[in-house]
């Protein structure tokens, strides 16, 4: 790695916006595609039974509650097992994971077609999704080091529209699919091709250089898990238990004491699963903390819409399949442009413009009826699709220009987790909004308010966009070194810090 010192941290010297990190023989774009064609094979299938939960719940002789799990599992797993690859990524080099996780998703893909009962479905999902969380951090690392810097917000929105869109089109999709197909044909059509994707990146991939020093954090990996585990758990029992169930009830309580003890732990431990640094920094920690949030909104919504227009519209999963593809061709439009858009008004401004339309798209959601037009829901799926697709590149390169290169890996998966974790709590929360309202305002009332908790999980955004320090001025083609580097961070990099602080910001030490 040009400018990196043996143990991995950067040097202090900045680098040309122009320059790649990591030069390669093949071109950016190349390895580009490969990794977009890899991670979509592995996160399309995440989501993509969300509309077929009541056919597979009388197929396998299980309640629908239960199967919720067929996808909110994954999800959670994506997310929690994240950082733990995105860690050993930054250990083991990069496109050795990249390719560990597809062949891990490979293998429990084809378990998961001969699935004998709802817990064995769960558990091959679960699975699939732990091994194929390794795509996610490895394909982030790998794109932030191979374009420069000036580059990266416009491979980072077409990397954004896969790694988010791609559940998204697994729901749109999976109806007919399932209605066409069957369950058990998609996850055994799904086996060639994550192979297909294996043998070309294998072949593609450049490999990253290996951090020379620091162990893999399996206490804070332990905790982390421990911390987003029990409330989620806590989430979908509750509907059903009630509130204050003593399982519920010690759920709650136990995921804070984790949270508190895997900081408490990294503060601590000399190689953190997650350096406590990056907490501190504005521009890692509001964005990462936007994009949970706005994934809560936009997936818990998404889930919901299906089970609305089929419950209460009376569509069939055909109709509801084709409406909801209003959402990801939003996406696929303006995820690519956000480049344009950051360029016009950095990333603190976009990111806010984007979650003021999450706000309007939940808005509109929250009128649907018996008698709603169908151009009315595609309207609403479309703002949703446009708020992410601009958003999600904006903060995920703001992240990406916070950590030193050697961290890429970690910053990647940290984002991840943090997403999973909320589109996870999202779909959750709706639900129980929804199913615990019904018998008080009635079907359709009870999916209007479920809309309105998502609208304020989406002003919340709004609010933690506006704090998002502004990485790329207006009008300006390359991003400006962050104010305010952290003293602290300096010196661990090894920078000299004069007794009356930094003279001048660097680089790739952003706060």
């Amino acid at each position: 790695m040009a400018g990196a010192r043996e143990d991995g941290v950067p040097a202090p010297a900045g680098r040309d916006p122009d320059e790649a990190a990591l030069p390669t023989e093949r071109s950016p774009r190349t390895i580009l595609v490969t990794l977009l064609l890899g991670l979509f094979t592995v996160n399309v299938t995440v989501t993509i039974l969300a509309v077929s939960i009541p056919r597979i719940s009388g197929d396998l002789g299980a309640s629908q509650s239960t199967l919720t799990w067929v996808v909110s599992g994954p999800i959670l797993a994506f997310g929690i097992i994240g950082p733990a690859v995105g860690k050993l990524g930054d250990l083991w080099g990069q496109r050795k994971v990249f390719l560990l996780g597809l062949a891990g998703a490979a293998v429990s893909a084809a378990a998961s077609a001969v699935a004998w009962s709802a817990g064995s479905l769960i558990a091959f999902r679960v699975l699939a999704a732990a091994q194929g969380a390794a795509t996610g951090p490895a394909s982030f690392a790998l794109i932030a080091l191979v374009f420069p810097a000036s580059r990266r917000v416009r491979a980072l929105g077409w990397w954004s529209m896969v790694a988010a869109g791609g559940p998204v089109v697994g729901v749109v999709i999976g109806g007919p699919l399932v209605a066409t197909l069957g369950w058990r044909a998609i996850f055994a059509g799904q086996v060639p091709l994550v192979l297909a994707a294996l043998v070309v990146a294998a072949k593609v991939l450049p490999e990253t250089p290996r951090r020379r020093v620091g162990a893999f954090d399996w206490g804070g990996a332990g905790l982390l898990a421990l911390s987003a585990t029990p409330l989620l758990v806590a989430l979908n029992l509750a509907p059903g238990r009630g509130w204050s169930d003593p399982w519920v009830v010690a759920l709650l309580v136990v995921a804070p004491l984790a949270t508190v003890g895997f900081l408490v732990h990294e503060g601590r431990t000399p190689a953190p699963l997650l350096p406590p640094r990056y907490l501190r920094r504005r521009g890692f920690a509001l964005p990462i903390l936007m994009l949970g949030l706005m994934n809560a909104a936009y997936m818990g919504s998404f889930v919901l819409t299906p089970l609305l227009m089929q419950n209460v519209l009376g569509f069939d999963e055909t109709r509801t399949g084709l409406v909801s593809t209003a959402r990801p061709l939003a996406f696929a439009v303006t995820g690519p442009l956000a480049a344009v858009v950051v360029a016009r008004l950095g990333e603190r401004s976009t990111g806010v413009l984007g979650a003021v339309a999450l706000v309007a798209s939940m808005g509109v959601m929250a009128t649907i009826g018996a008698g709603t037009a169908t151009g009315v829901i595609v309207v609403g799926l479309a703002l949703a699709g446009v708020a992410m697709g601009i958003s999600n590149p904006a903060m995920s390169s703001t992240v990406a220009h916070s950590v030193d290169e050697a961290d890429l890996g970690v910053a990647g998966a940290a984002q991840q987790m943090v997403v999973q974790v909320g589109v996870t709590f999202g779909i959750q929360l709706l639900q129980t909004v929804q199913q615990a309202r019904e018998g008080a305002v009635g079907l359709e009332g009870s999916y209007a308010q479920a809309y309105l908790a998502a609208a304020v999980l989406a002003g919340l955004c709004v609010v933690v966009a506006a704090g998002v320090h502004r990485s790329t001025a207006p009008g300006s083609r390359h991003p400006d070194p962050v104010e305010g580097a952290d003293v602290v961070d300096a010196e661990l990099a090894g920078v000299p810090v004069p007794s009356g602080g930094l003279a001048a910001p660097q680089p790739t030490l952003s706060d």
